[in-house]
């Protein structure tokens, strides 16, 4: 049996209240064989087979800033991915060709090229083009990534800001300042915070810079952690990342730190900003560990549905309006019929678009059989089910490991409050953001997590229809890390716009802006419903990365 927690009469009235549109199944039933949905108790499936990843990469973030001004010309320009690159084709002769630099503002560039090497940094997800001669000043620039740049996979370089199902070019330009940029890059934040107790033994140490750092100087030679003395410990396994977009270093060690010891960690002269400044001196801050029980956030594995930016559960998902965009995959463990409004790149694969609801899913749709249509033969198979059923099972399984986490009471409207991580329960079973917004301040830690545990709803907006409220991330946290554990259904901003994080797994389905609507709400995150459908108004959804 699942060990969802639910009041089905209850359930059925509110979800049915909120969602006319919805067909509910809230009476969780017991599957007998291996196999079968513990939920849905139908059928025996096949594993799922895995897709060739079709995704295009894109650029995320760039250094310096497209339209940038001012930019000193000792600058490197640093191009970071999406996801994992090809090294060979960002690096040596390949990465000259892939990655161009002009003193114009025509595209492409026109001959000459200036003159430079590129290095790719695999942790940092970065490209990097070193000028062999300092910049002009007061002159502005085009920077290029070509679609020779590919992913692991051999997709070309989408050139726009989220997977693009054609392949281009990645054009930005900015405008140098008179001088070169001769000052040294500092640490401003560390976590855990210097002399800091009790710190969980799983914890990231991490370091935030004031300015953009050149990533391949980031690295565990130049980030460590050991013991205390003295004498200082041998230096500990593990791996260092930088994330271009916070400006923050990340080491993870290998294994758990050991309660009550005291760590030491250094970050060495040797790392440099995007101009070569190196620190001033070496930054070394100490911290004890506690135990496990210092741990209180965890997050959940997604496993499968991780590229998924909606799961419709057994009942489907549906668009309305134009402007919806999903950048990842959507399923469902219904029939294709069950999907509305929405369109894939297969060649053929539309889900009962009209010209009024038309949504784009950059990734794949997941469905039952039947196909969506004649020409789209590849999806709405008995394969694309079996990846549905699975994502749609670890997306059950990471409910009830939220809803299995110990949570502290707080308030019930989280508007205008600032929270560190944690996890929060809602005091009387439902969550609202309502009268202004919700910020989550990681302090640095880039790997902080927020759960929220709600026994019934969650509601962001208002007070009314009118008020859209979102939810903003700040000193490191990540979208990635922060998780709404719903009892029945989310309403997400009924009025449109605004912004919201994180990944919501709710039993009862949810709904995102109201017929009608044309200010674009965004989620970054994802909206995983375990039984109910999945309503979007306009609505655009960006799939964290790992």
């Amino acid at each position: 049996m699942n060990s969802i927690k639910t009041k089905t009469g209850y359930l059925t009235f509110l979800v049915t209240f909120i969602f006319s549109a919805f067909a509910l199944v809230l009476a969780p039933g017991c599957g007998g064989s291996q196999g079968r949905d513990p939920i849905l108790g139908i059928g025996d499936f096949p594993v799922p087979i895995p897709v060739p990843d079709t995704i295009r990469p894109q650029v995320t973030v760039t250094v310096p800033d497209a339209l940038a001004v001012a930019v000193p010309t000792s600058t490197k320009i640093i191009a970071t991915f999406s996801e994992d690159m090809n090294p060979a084709t960002l690096s040596g002769a390949s990465g000259i060709a892939n990655f161009t630099l002009c003193a114009s503002t025509i595209s492409p560039c026109p001959t000459p090229l200036v003159g430079g090497t590129v290095s790719y940094v695999a942790s940092a997800r970065s490209a990097t083009f070193s000028p062999t001669v300092l910049l002009a000043a007061t002159t502005t620039y085009t920077a290029t990534v070509t679609t020779g740049a590919t992913d692991l996979a051999g997709n070309a370089l989408g050139g726009n800001k989220a997977p693009a199902p054609a392949a281009s070019n990645y054009v930005w330009t900015f405008t140098t300042g008179a001088v070169a940029d001769l000052t040294p890059p500092t640490v401003t934040t560390v976590f855990p915070a210097d002399l800091a107790t009790g710190v969980c033994p799983n914890a990231v140490v991490s370091a935030t810079f004031s300015e953009s750092m050149d990533p391949s100087t980031i690295t565990t030679s130049t980030f460590t952690l050991q013991t205390s003395g003295p004498p200082l410990g041998p230096v500990l396994n593990g791996s260092v990342t930088y994330d271009a977009a916070t400006k923050i270093a990340s080491f993870a060690p290998s294994s758990s730190l050991v309660n009550t010891t005291t760590y030491t960690a250094t970050m060495t002269t040797g790392v440099k900003d995007v101009a070569g400044n190196t620190l001033a001196s070496n930054k070394v801050w100490t911290f004890t560990a506690g135990p496990v029980s210092t741990c209180n956030a965890q997050a959940p594995s997604l496993l499968s549905a991780k590229t998924f930016g909606i799961i419709g559960g057994s009942a489907g998902m549906t668009n309305q309006g134009t402007l919806t965009v999903i950048n990842g995959d959507i399923g469902t463990t219904a029939a294709s019929t069950a999907v509305t409004g929405f369109h894939d790149a297969g060649p053929g694969c539309t889900y009962t678009e009209t010209g009024d609801n038309v949504g784009t899913v950059n990734g794949k749709i997941y469905t039952a059989a039947p196909p969506p249509t004649i020409a789209c033969p590849s999806e709405g198979t008995a394969q694309t089910f079996a990846i549905a059923k699975q994502a749609r099972d670890d997306a059950l399984t990471a409910y009830n490991m939220l809803a299995g986490l110990a949570g502290n009471s707080g308030a019930a409207n989280l508007g205008g409050l600032t929270l560190a991580p944690g996890v929060y329960q809602a005091p009387a079973g439902t969550f609202r953001i309502q009268g202004a917004d919700l910020t989550l301040d990681a302090n640095g830690d880039a790997n902080a997590v927020w759960v929220f545990q709600m026994a019934t709803t969650l509601t962001v907006g208002g007070p009314g229809a009118a008020f859209p409220q979102s939810v903003t991330l700040i000193n490191g946290a990540q979208a990635k890390n922060v998780f709404w554990q719903v009892g029945s259904a989310a309403i997400i901003n009924a009025g449109g716009g605004g912004t919201m994080v994180g990944t919501i797994i709710a039993q009862s389905g949810a709904a995102f802006s109201t017929a009608g609507n044309m200010t674009v709400l965004t989620l970054n995150g994802r909206v995983l419903s375990l039984d109910a459908s999945v309503t979007l108004v306009n609505t655009v959804i960006n799939v964290p990365g790992p």
